[in-house]
Protein backbone atom coordinates (compact mmCIF):
# COMPACT_ATOMS: atom_id res chain seq x y z
CA UNK A 1 0.00 0.00 0.00
CA UNK A 2 1.23 3.49 -0.89
CA UNK A 3 0.18 6.76 0.68
CA UNK A 4 -0.81 9.34 -1.93
CA UNK A 5 -2.01 12.91 -2.10
CA UNK A 6 -4.10 12.49 -5.25
CA UNK A 7 -5.76 9.57 -6.96
CA UNK A 8 -6.98 9.18 -10.53
CA UNK A 9 -9.93 6.97 -9.58
CA UNK A 10 -12.02 6.47 -6.48
CA UNK A 11 -13.04 3.08 -5.06
CA UNK A 12 -15.49 0.95 -7.09
CA UNK A 13 -18.56 1.95 -5.07
CA UNK A 14 -18.06 5.50 -6.44
CA UNK A 15 -18.46 3.97 -9.91
CA UNK A 16 -21.71 2.37 -8.70
CA UNK A 17 -22.87 5.79 -7.46
CA UNK A 18 -22.24 7.21 -10.92
CA UNK A 19 -24.57 4.62 -12.49
CA UNK A 20 -27.28 5.05 -9.84
CA UNK A 21 -27.15 8.85 -10.11
CA UNK A 22 -27.34 8.69 -13.91
CA UNK A 23 -30.49 6.56 -13.92
CA UNK A 24 -34.11 7.35 -13.03
CA UNK A 25 -36.30 5.53 -10.49
CA UNK A 26 -33.29 3.69 -9.03
CA UNK A 27 -31.97 3.87 -5.47
CA UNK A 28 -28.63 2.70 -4.09
CA UNK A 29 -28.38 1.55 -0.47
CA UNK A 30 -24.76 1.58 0.57
CA UNK A 31 -23.50 -0.08 3.73
CA UNK A 32 -20.93 2.48 4.84
CA UNK A 33 -19.66 4.15 8.01
CA UNK A 34 -20.16 7.78 8.88
CA UNK A 35 -17.49 9.62 6.92
CA UNK A 36 -17.94 7.69 3.67
CA UNK A 37 -21.02 9.77 2.87
CA UNK A 38 -19.61 12.03 0.15
CA UNK A 39 -21.99 11.39 -2.75
CA UNK A 40 -23.62 14.81 -2.34
CA UNK A 41 -20.20 16.45 -2.56
CA UNK A 42 -19.31 14.63 -5.78
CA UNK A 43 -22.49 15.18 -7.72
CA UNK A 44 -24.00 18.43 -6.45
CA UNK A 45 -20.80 20.44 -6.00
CA UNK A 46 -18.47 19.09 -8.71
CA UNK A 47 -20.97 18.08 -11.40
CA UNK A 48 -23.50 20.69 -10.17
CA UNK A 49 -26.51 18.41 -10.47
CA UNK A 50 -29.86 19.99 -9.70
CA UNK A 51 -30.90 17.04 -7.54
CA UNK A 52 -29.26 14.96 -4.84
CA UNK A 53 -27.85 11.55 -5.78
CA UNK A 54 -30.21 8.62 -4.99
CA UNK A 55 -27.94 7.08 -2.36
CA UNK A 56 -28.85 6.04 1.20
CA UNK A 57 -26.10 5.20 3.68
CA UNK A 58 -26.32 3.08 6.79
CA UNK A 59 -23.76 5.43 8.42
CA UNK A 60 -22.80 3.01 11.19
CA UNK A 61 -20.39 4.30 13.81
CA UNK A 62 -17.70 2.68 15.93
CA UNK A 63 -20.14 1.91 18.75
CA UNK A 64 -22.39 0.01 16.29
CA UNK A 65 -19.67 -2.54 15.60
CA UNK A 66 -20.39 -4.17 18.93
CA UNK A 67 -24.03 -4.68 17.93
CA UNK A 68 -25.95 -5.98 14.94
CA UNK A 69 -24.81 -4.03 11.87
CA UNK A 70 -26.78 -6.41 9.64
CA UNK A 71 -30.03 -5.27 11.25
CA UNK A 72 -28.89 -1.69 10.76
CA UNK A 73 -28.56 -2.34 7.02
CA UNK A 74 -31.98 -4.01 6.76
CA UNK A 75 -33.64 -1.06 8.49
CA UNK A 76 -31.91 1.38 6.13
CA UNK A 77 -33.07 -0.62 3.08
CA UNK A 78 -36.68 -0.79 4.31
CA UNK A 79 -36.77 2.94 5.04
CA UNK A 80 -35.18 3.82 1.69
CA UNK A 81 -37.79 1.85 -0.21
CA UNK A 82 -40.67 3.28 1.82
CA UNK A 83 -39.44 6.86 1.37
CA UNK A 84 -38.31 6.91 -2.29
CA UNK A 85 -40.47 4.16 -3.84
CA UNK A 86 -37.87 3.23 -6.51
CA UNK A 87 -38.62 0.85 -9.38
CA UNK A 88 -35.33 -0.95 -8.73
CA UNK A 89 -32.67 -0.92 -6.01
CA UNK A 90 -28.94 -1.48 -5.86
CA UNK A 91 -27.24 -2.63 -2.65
CA UNK A 92 -23.58 -2.88 -1.76
CA UNK A 93 -20.79 -2.01 0.65
CA UNK A 94 -18.15 0.67 0.77
CA UNK A 95 -14.50 -0.31 1.17
CA UNK A 96 -14.74 0.05 4.97
CA UNK A 97 -18.02 -1.88 5.34
CA UNK A 98 -16.69 -4.64 3.10
CA UNK A 99 -14.49 -5.75 6.00
CA UNK A 100 -17.57 -6.47 8.14
CA UNK A 101 -18.90 -9.02 5.60
CA UNK A 102 -22.59 -8.40 6.29
CA UNK A 103 -23.69 -9.56 2.76
CA UNK A 104 -26.11 -6.74 1.73
CA UNK A 105 -27.47 -8.80 -1.18
CA UNK A 106 -28.49 -11.72 1.03
CA UNK A 107 -29.97 -9.38 3.62
CA UNK A 108 -32.15 -7.66 1.01
CA UNK A 109 -33.40 -10.98 -0.33
CA UNK A 110 -34.66 -11.72 3.18
CA UNK A 111 -36.58 -8.43 3.13
CA UNK A 112 -38.53 -9.59 0.04
CA UNK A 113 -38.94 -6.07 -1.38
CA UNK A 114 -41.49 -5.78 -4.25
CA UNK A 115 -38.90 -4.42 -6.76
CA UNK A 116 -35.78 -5.89 -8.39
CA UNK A 117 -32.79 -5.66 -6.05
CA UNK A 118 -29.36 -5.84 -7.70
CA UNK A 119 -26.61 -6.93 -5.32
CA UNK A 120 -23.19 -5.48 -6.17
CA UNK A 121 -19.99 -7.27 -5.22
CA UNK A 122 -17.28 -4.70 -5.81
CA UNK A 123 -13.87 -5.68 -4.40
CA UNK A 124 -12.66 -2.33 -3.11
CA UNK A 125 -9.09 -3.41 -2.50
CA UNK A 126 -8.50 -4.91 -5.95
CA UNK A 127 -10.53 -2.68 -8.28
CA UNK A 128 -11.28 1.00 -8.85
CA UNK A 129 -13.95 3.45 -9.97
CA UNK A 130 -14.23 2.81 -13.72
CA UNK A 131 -14.32 -0.94 -13.17
CA UNK A 132 -17.01 -0.40 -10.53
CA UNK A 133 -19.09 1.64 -12.99
CA UNK A 134 -18.64 -1.01 -15.69
CA UNK A 135 -19.57 -3.90 -13.39
CA UNK A 136 -22.58 -2.03 -11.99
CA UNK A 137 -23.90 -1.15 -15.43
CA UNK A 138 -23.42 -4.76 -16.57
CA UNK A 139 -25.33 -6.08 -13.55
CA UNK A 140 -28.17 -3.60 -14.09
CA UNK A 141 -28.42 -4.56 -17.79
CA UNK A 142 -28.31 -8.27 -17.01
CA UNK A 143 -30.93 -8.05 -14.24
CA UNK A 144 -33.34 -5.57 -15.85
CA UNK A 145 -33.25 -6.36 -19.58
CA UNK A 146 -36.29 -8.42 -20.62
CA UNK A 147 -34.89 -11.29 -22.72
CA UNK A 148 -38.32 -11.90 -24.28
CA UNK A 149 -38.25 -8.48 -25.98
CA UNK A 150 -36.26 -8.79 -29.19
CA UNK A 151 -36.08 -6.64 -32.29
CA UNK A 152 -37.92 -8.21 -35.22
CA UNK A 153 -36.04 -8.39 -38.54
CA UNK A 154 -36.28 -5.04 -40.32
CA UNK A 155 -38.50 -4.77 -43.32
CA UNK A 156 -37.43 -2.92 -46.46
CA UNK A 157 -37.45 0.83 -45.87
CA UNK A 158 -37.79 0.54 -42.09
CA UNK A 159 -35.49 2.85 -40.11
CA UNK A 160 -32.74 1.24 -38.10
CA UNK A 161 -32.84 1.50 -34.30
CA UNK A 162 -29.93 1.57 -31.83
CA UNK A 163 -29.13 1.88 -28.13
CA UNK A 164 -26.55 4.39 -26.91
CA UNK A 165 -24.45 2.90 -24.12
CA UNK A 166 -21.99 4.44 -21.70
CA UNK A 167 -22.91 8.04 -20.74
CA UNK A 168 -22.98 8.28 -16.93
CA UNK A 169 -23.05 10.79 -14.11
CA UNK A 170 -19.78 12.55 -13.27
CA UNK A 171 -18.48 11.72 -16.75
CA UNK A 172 -16.26 14.14 -18.63
CA UNK A 173 -18.62 16.00 -21.02
CA UNK A 174 -20.93 12.96 -21.24
CA UNK A 175 -24.06 15.14 -21.28
CA UNK A 176 -22.87 17.21 -24.25
CA UNK A 177 -21.36 14.23 -26.08
CA UNK A 178 -24.72 12.46 -25.87
CA UNK A 179 -26.54 15.46 -27.34
CA UNK A 180 -24.04 15.74 -30.20
CA UNK A 181 -24.06 12.05 -31.14
CA UNK A 182 -27.84 11.71 -30.74
CA UNK A 183 -28.30 14.52 -33.27
CA UNK A 184 -25.80 12.90 -35.62
CA UNK A 185 -27.59 9.53 -35.47
CA UNK A 186 -30.98 11.11 -36.16
CA UNK A 187 -29.49 13.03 -39.09
CA UNK A 188 -28.35 9.68 -40.48
CA UNK A 189 -31.88 8.31 -40.22
CA UNK A 190 -31.25 6.09 -37.18
CA UNK A 191 -33.78 5.98 -34.32
CA UNK A 192 -32.62 5.79 -30.72
CA UNK A 193 -34.27 3.07 -28.66
CA UNK A 194 -32.66 3.50 -25.21
CA UNK A 195 -29.83 5.63 -23.86
CA UNK A 196 -28.26 4.07 -20.78
CA UNK A 197 -27.34 4.52 -18.06
CA UNK A 198 -27.82 8.31 -18.34
CA UNK A 199 -31.54 9.05 -18.15
CA UNK A 200 -32.66 5.40 -18.30
CA UNK A 201 -35.33 3.97 -16.01
CA UNK A 202 -35.75 0.25 -15.17
CA UNK A 203 -38.59 0.18 -17.72
CA UNK A 204 -36.22 1.55 -20.37
CA UNK A 205 -33.62 -1.06 -19.49
CA UNK A 206 -36.20 -3.78 -20.07
CA UNK A 207 -36.45 -2.62 -23.74
CA UNK A 208 -32.74 -2.87 -24.55
CA UNK A 209 -33.30 -5.91 -26.75
CA UNK A 210 -35.57 -3.96 -29.11
CA UNK A 211 -32.68 -2.48 -31.13
CA UNK A 212 -30.64 -3.48 -34.16
CA UNK A 213 -27.25 -2.50 -32.75
CA UNK A 214 -25.51 -0.63 -29.93
CA UNK A 215 -23.45 2.54 -30.04
CA UNK A 216 -20.70 2.30 -27.40
CA UNK A 217 -19.52 5.81 -26.55
CA UNK A 218 -17.39 5.01 -23.49
CA UNK A 219 -15.84 1.52 -23.57
CA UNK A 220 -14.60 1.78 -19.97
CA UNK A 221 -18.24 1.74 -18.83
CA UNK A 222 -20.17 -0.03 -21.60
CA UNK A 223 -17.95 -2.70 -23.17
CA UNK A 224 -18.89 -5.52 -20.79
CA UNK A 225 -22.62 -4.77 -20.99
CA UNK A 226 -22.44 -4.52 -24.80
CA UNK A 227 -20.80 -7.94 -24.89
CA UNK A 228 -23.68 -9.45 -22.92
CA UNK A 229 -26.26 -7.79 -25.19
CA UNK A 230 -24.51 -9.26 -28.24
CA UNK A 231 -24.55 -12.76 -26.74
CA UNK A 232 -28.15 -12.43 -25.60
CA UNK A 233 -29.83 -10.49 -28.44
CA UNK A 234 -27.30 -10.77 -31.26
CA UNK A 235 -26.77 -6.99 -31.33
CA UNK A 236 -23.45 -5.84 -32.83
CA UNK A 237 -21.73 -2.76 -31.39
CA UNK A 238 -19.73 0.13 -32.77
CA UNK A 239 -16.00 0.10 -32.00
CA UNK A 240 -15.03 3.62 -33.10
CA UNK A 241 -15.26 6.39 -30.52
CA UNK A 242 -16.17 9.59 -32.43
CA UNK A 243 -13.64 11.99 -30.90
CA UNK A 244 -11.94 14.11 -33.58
CA UNK A 245 -12.88 14.81 -37.19
CA UNK A 246 -11.27 11.67 -38.58
CA UNK A 247 -12.75 9.36 -35.95
CA UNK A 248 -16.19 10.95 -36.41
CA UNK A 249 -16.06 10.20 -40.13
CA UNK A 250 -15.01 6.62 -39.37
CA UNK A 251 -17.86 6.36 -36.85
CA UNK A 252 -20.38 7.59 -39.41
CA UNK A 253 -19.17 4.98 -41.90
CA UNK A 254 -19.41 2.23 -39.25
CA UNK A 255 -22.94 3.23 -38.21
CA UNK A 256 -24.00 3.50 -41.85
CA UNK A 257 -22.89 -0.09 -42.44
CA UNK A 258 -24.72 -1.37 -39.35
CA UNK A 259 -27.87 0.62 -40.15
CA UNK A 260 -27.84 0.06 -43.91
CA UNK A 261 -27.95 3.79 -44.76
CA UNK A 262 -25.99 6.07 -47.10
CA UNK A 263 -23.60 8.35 -45.14
CA UNK A 264 -22.75 10.61 -48.11
CA UNK A 265 -25.21 13.38 -47.25
CA UNK A 266 -24.21 13.56 -43.59
CA UNK A 267 -20.52 13.69 -44.43
CA UNK A 268 -21.11 16.39 -47.05
CA UNK A 269 -23.02 18.58 -44.58
CA UNK A 270 -20.51 18.21 -41.75
CA UNK A 271 -19.71 21.56 -40.11
CA UNK A 272 -16.16 20.83 -39.06
CA UNK A 273 -14.14 24.04 -38.92
CA UNK A 274 -11.26 22.45 -36.99
CA UNK A 275 -9.55 20.75 -40.00
CA UNK A 276 -9.38 24.01 -41.94
CA UNK A 277 -8.27 26.00 -38.87
CA UNK A 278 -5.50 23.48 -38.24
CA UNK A 279 -4.16 24.18 -41.76
CA UNK A 280 -4.47 27.96 -41.49
CA UNK A 281 -1.53 30.33 -41.19
CA UNK A 282 -2.38 31.00 -37.54
CA UNK A 283 -1.87 27.33 -36.68
CA UNK A 284 0.84 26.05 -38.97
CA UNK A 285 3.55 27.65 -36.86
CA UNK A 286 2.44 25.21 -34.15
CA UNK A 287 3.29 22.23 -36.38
CA UNK A 288 5.49 19.60 -34.70
CA UNK A 289 4.88 20.92 -31.19
CA UNK A 290 5.85 18.19 -28.73
CA UNK A 291 2.79 16.79 -26.90
CA UNK A 292 2.41 14.42 -23.94
CA UNK A 293 -1.00 12.72 -23.49
CA UNK A 294 -2.34 11.04 -20.33
CA UNK A 295 -5.79 10.10 -19.02
CA UNK A 296 -8.40 7.38 -19.41
CA UNK A 297 -7.74 5.01 -22.30
CA UNK A 298 -10.59 6.15 -24.56
CA UNK A 299 -9.62 9.82 -24.53
CA UNK A 300 -5.87 9.16 -24.68
CA UNK A 301 -6.07 6.99 -27.81
CA UNK A 302 -8.39 9.52 -29.47
CA UNK A 303 -6.31 12.54 -28.43
CA UNK A 304 -3.08 11.01 -29.72
CA UNK A 305 -4.67 10.43 -33.13
CA UNK A 306 -6.00 14.00 -33.28
CA UNK A 307 -2.69 15.49 -32.16
CA UNK A 308 -0.65 13.58 -34.73
CA UNK A 309 -3.01 13.44 -37.73
CA UNK A 310 -5.21 16.51 -37.42
CA UNK A 311 -3.13 19.11 -35.56
CA UNK A 312 0.32 18.28 -36.86
CA UNK A 313 1.78 17.85 -33.36
CA UNK A 314 4.44 15.32 -32.42
CA UNK A 315 3.35 12.81 -29.77
CA UNK A 316 6.39 12.32 -27.52
CA UNK A 317 4.63 10.30 -24.83
CA UNK A 318 1.27 8.91 -23.80
CA UNK A 319 -0.17 6.76 -21.05
CA UNK A 320 -3.18 5.81 -19.00
CA UNK A 321 -4.26 4.93 -15.49
CA UNK A 322 -6.85 2.50 -16.94
CA UNK A 323 -4.98 -0.76 -16.47
CA UNK A 324 -7.90 -2.75 -17.93
CA UNK A 325 -7.17 -1.05 -21.29
CA UNK A 326 -3.37 -1.17 -21.16
CA UNK A 327 -3.17 -3.27 -24.35
CA UNK A 328 -5.11 -0.72 -26.41
CA UNK A 329 -2.94 2.13 -25.16
CA UNK A 330 0.28 0.22 -25.84
CA UNK A 331 -0.91 -0.46 -29.39
CA UNK A 332 -1.61 3.25 -29.85
CA UNK A 333 1.81 4.18 -28.46
CA UNK A 334 3.48 1.88 -30.98
CA UNK A 335 1.92 3.90 -33.81
CA UNK A 336 3.87 6.97 -32.67
CA UNK A 337 7.09 5.20 -31.77
CA UNK A 338 6.85 5.89 -28.03
CA UNK A 339 6.60 3.75 -24.91
CA UNK A 340 3.24 3.79 -23.14
CA UNK A 341 3.16 4.72 -19.46
CA UNK A 342 0.64 2.52 -17.60
CA UNK A 343 0.47 3.90 -14.07
CA UNK A 344 -1.87 5.40 -11.49
CA UNK A 345 1.01 7.11 -9.65
CA UNK A 346 0.89 10.83 -10.45
CA UNK A 347 4.50 11.24 -9.31
CA UNK A 348 5.60 8.78 -11.96
CA UNK A 349 3.58 10.72 -14.53
CA UNK A 350 5.19 13.98 -13.40
CA UNK A 351 8.66 12.48 -13.70
CA UNK A 352 7.93 11.32 -17.26
CA UNK A 353 6.64 14.77 -18.26
CA UNK A 354 9.72 16.44 -16.79
CA UNK A 355 11.95 13.97 -18.63
CA UNK A 356 10.27 14.40 -22.03
CA UNK A 357 9.99 18.21 -21.79
CA UNK A 358 6.84 18.55 -23.95
CA UNK A 359 5.52 21.89 -25.13
CA UNK A 360 1.89 20.93 -24.42
CA UNK A 361 0.31 18.45 -22.01
CA UNK A 362 -3.10 16.88 -22.69
CA UNK A 363 -4.36 15.22 -19.53
CA UNK A 364 -6.63 15.27 -16.51
CA UNK A 365 -6.82 17.79 -13.69
CA UNK A 366 -3.82 16.00 -12.16
CA UNK A 367 -1.71 16.81 -15.22
CA UNK A 368 -3.02 20.37 -15.12
CA UNK A 369 -1.43 20.80 -11.68
CA UNK A 370 1.75 19.03 -12.80
CA UNK A 371 2.05 21.18 -15.94
CA UNK A 372 1.51 24.35 -13.94
CA UNK A 373 4.42 23.47 -11.66
CA UNK A 374 6.62 22.70 -14.67
CA UNK A 375 5.57 25.84 -16.55
CA UNK A 376 4.02 23.97 -19.48
CA UNK A 377 0.62 24.71 -21.10
CA UNK A 378 -2.05 22.07 -20.48
CA UNK A 379 -5.51 21.24 -21.80
CA UNK A 380 -7.84 18.85 -19.96
CA UNK A 381 -9.09 15.93 -22.08
CA UNK A 382 -10.07 13.30 -19.52
CA UNK A 383 -11.41 12.56 -16.06
CA UNK A 384 -10.60 13.07 -13.24
CA UNK A 385 -11.79 16.64 -13.63
CA UNK A 386 -13.01 19.39 -11.34
CA UNK A 387 -15.94 21.79 -11.36
CA UNK A 388 -14.52 24.01 -14.13
CA UNK A 389 -14.71 21.05 -16.52
CA UNK A 390 -18.50 20.81 -16.13
CA UNK A 391 -19.33 24.04 -17.98
CA UNK A 392 -22.82 25.48 -18.20
CA UNK A 393 -22.31 26.02 -21.95
CA UNK A 394 -22.55 23.33 -24.63
CA UNK A 395 -19.04 21.91 -24.96
CA UNK A 396 -18.88 18.36 -26.37
CA UNK A 397 -15.74 16.37 -27.11
CA UNK A 398 -17.41 14.08 -29.67
CA UNK A 399 -18.63 14.67 -33.19
CA UNK A 400 -17.72 17.53 -35.52
CA UNK A 401 -18.62 20.20 -33.00
CA UNK A 402 -16.50 18.33 -30.46
CA UNK A 403 -13.57 18.55 -32.90
CA UNK A 404 -14.05 22.32 -33.01
CA UNK A 405 -14.08 22.48 -29.21
CA UNK A 406 -10.91 20.40 -29.03
CA UNK A 407 -9.12 22.67 -31.50
CA UNK A 408 -9.93 25.74 -29.39
CA UNK A 409 -9.05 24.00 -26.13
CA UNK A 410 -5.69 22.68 -27.32
CA UNK A 411 -4.43 25.53 -29.49
CA UNK A 412 -5.38 28.48 -27.31
CA UNK A 413 -2.96 27.62 -24.46
CA UNK A 414 -0.15 27.76 -27.02
CA UNK A 415 -1.50 30.98 -28.56
CA UNK A 416 -1.86 32.63 -25.16
CA UNK A 417 1.63 31.47 -24.31
CA UNK A 418 2.96 33.50 -27.21
CA UNK A 419 0.88 36.51 -26.14
CA UNK A 420 2.19 36.35 -22.59
CA UNK A 421 5.71 36.07 -23.95
CA UNK A 422 5.28 39.23 -26.04
CA UNK A 423 3.79 41.11 -23.10
CA UNK A 424 6.76 40.06 -21.00
CA UNK A 425 9.25 41.12 -23.66
CA UNK A 426 7.79 44.63 -23.96
CA UNK A 427 7.09 45.13 -20.27
CA UNK A 428 9.73 47.83 -20.01
CA UNK A 429 8.32 49.92 -22.86
CA UNK A 430 6.41 53.06 -21.93
CA UNK A 431 3.21 51.96 -23.69
CA UNK A 432 3.12 48.50 -22.13
CA UNK A 433 4.42 49.26 -18.65
CA UNK A 434 2.09 48.22 -15.83
CA UNK A 435 1.78 51.86 -14.68
CA UNK A 436 0.91 53.15 -18.15
CA UNK A 437 -2.54 54.63 -18.73
CA UNK A 438 -4.78 52.84 -21.24
CA UNK A 439 -3.66 53.80 -24.75
CA UNK A 440 -7.23 54.20 -26.01
CA UNK A 441 -7.72 57.01 -23.49
CA UNK A 442 -4.83 58.94 -24.92
CA UNK A 443 -2.88 58.82 -21.69
CA UNK A 444 0.83 58.18 -21.60
CA UNK A 445 3.57 58.03 -19.03
CA UNK A 446 6.85 59.81 -19.25
CA UNK A 447 10.09 57.90 -19.47
CA UNK A 448 10.88 59.27 -16.03
CA UNK A 449 7.79 57.53 -14.61
CA UNK A 450 8.75 54.31 -16.32
CA UNK A 451 12.28 54.43 -15.04
CA UNK A 452 11.04 55.15 -11.54
CA UNK A 453 8.71 52.18 -11.69
CA UNK A 454 11.47 49.83 -12.71
CA UNK A 455 13.50 48.27 -9.89
CA UNK A 456 17.16 49.11 -9.91
CA UNK A 457 19.16 45.99 -10.72
CA UNK A 458 22.55 45.51 -9.07
CA UNK A 459 25.53 45.43 -11.36
CA UNK A 460 26.04 42.03 -12.92
CA UNK A 461 29.26 40.29 -12.07
CA UNK A 462 30.52 38.43 -15.12
CA UNK A 463 33.03 35.67 -14.70
CA UNK A 464 35.06 34.97 -17.84
CA UNK A 465 34.30 31.65 -19.46
CA UNK A 466 37.95 30.64 -19.28
CA UNK A 467 38.01 31.23 -15.54
CA UNK A 468 34.73 29.39 -15.01
CA UNK A 469 35.96 26.46 -17.07
CA UNK A 470 38.88 26.09 -14.72
CA UNK A 471 36.55 25.40 -11.80
CA UNK A 472 36.07 21.87 -10.52
CA UNK A 473 33.22 19.64 -11.78
CA UNK A 474 29.85 20.66 -10.36
CA UNK A 475 26.52 19.05 -9.52
CA UNK A 476 23.22 20.46 -10.87
CA UNK A 477 22.53 22.19 -7.54
CA UNK A 478 25.79 24.13 -7.82
CA UNK A 479 25.13 25.67 -11.25
CA UNK A 480 24.05 29.27 -10.62
CA UNK A 481 22.74 31.95 -12.94
CA UNK A 482 24.18 35.41 -13.32
CA UNK A 483 21.71 38.29 -13.24
CA UNK A 484 22.35 39.16 -16.87
CA UNK A 485 21.73 35.54 -17.91
CA UNK A 486 18.51 35.37 -15.88
CA UNK A 487 17.29 38.54 -17.57
CA UNK A 488 18.07 37.07 -20.98
CA UNK A 489 16.36 33.77 -20.02
CA UNK A 490 13.13 35.66 -19.28
CA UNK A 491 13.00 36.76 -22.92
CA UNK A 492 12.48 33.15 -23.98
CA UNK A 493 8.77 32.17 -24.28
CA UNK A 494 7.62 30.67 -20.99
CA UNK A 495 6.31 27.51 -22.65
CA UNK A 496 9.86 26.53 -23.72
CA UNK A 497 11.76 28.43 -21.03
CA UNK A 498 11.97 25.40 -18.75
CA UNK A 499 13.55 23.32 -21.47
CA UNK A 500 16.06 26.07 -22.30
CA UNK A 501 16.96 26.45 -18.63
CA UNK A 502 17.52 22.73 -18.13
CA UNK A 503 19.59 22.42 -21.30
CA UNK A 504 21.76 25.37 -20.34
CA UNK A 505 22.36 24.00 -16.84
CA UNK A 506 23.26 20.60 -18.26
CA UNK A 507 25.62 22.27 -20.74
CA UNK A 508 27.28 24.28 -17.96
CA UNK A 509 27.65 21.27 -15.65
CA UNK A 510 29.20 19.14 -18.38
CA UNK A 511 31.83 21.85 -18.87
CA UNK A 512 32.36 22.67 -15.21
CA UNK A 513 30.97 26.21 -15.52
CA UNK A 514 29.97 27.52 -12.08
CA UNK A 515 28.27 30.78 -13.11
CA UNK A 516 25.96 30.81 -16.13
CA UNK A 517 26.38 33.98 -18.20
CA UNK A 518 24.70 35.24 -21.35
CA UNK A 519 27.56 33.70 -23.29
CA UNK A 520 26.92 30.32 -21.65
CA UNK A 521 23.22 30.56 -22.52
CA UNK A 522 23.90 31.16 -26.20
CA UNK A 523 26.71 28.61 -26.33
CA UNK A 524 24.23 26.04 -25.00
CA UNK A 525 21.62 27.15 -27.54
CA UNK A 526 24.11 26.66 -30.37
CA UNK A 527 25.19 23.29 -28.98
CA UNK A 528 21.67 21.82 -28.72
CA UNK A 529 20.57 23.44 -31.97
CA UNK A 530 22.99 21.37 -34.06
Amino acid sequence: MQLTLWTYEGPPHVGAMRIATAMKDVHYVLHAPQGDTYADLLFTMIERNAKRPPVTYTTFQARDLGGDTAELFKNAAREAYARFQPKAMMVGSSCTAELIQDDPGGLCKALDLPVPVVALELPSYQRKENWGASETFYQMVRNLADTSIKRAPREAGQRARCNILGPAALGFRHRDDLREISGLLREMGVDINVTAPLGASPADMARLGDADFNVVLYPEIANVAAGWLKRTFGQPSTRTVPIGSGATRDFIAEVAELAGVDPTGVLANAEARAPWYAKSVDSTYLTSKRVFVFGDATHVVAAARIAAQEMGFTVVGLGTYSREFAREVREAAALYGVEALISDDYLEVEARIAELQPELVLGSQMERHIAKRLGVPCAVISAPVHVQDFPARYSPQMGFEGANVLFDTWVHPLMMGLEEHLIGMFRGDAEFHEDAAPSHLGGAVTPKTVMAAQPVQPETVVVPVEQAAANETLTPQEATWGLDAEKELRKIPFFVRGKAKRNTERFAIDRGVSLITVETLYDAKAHYGR
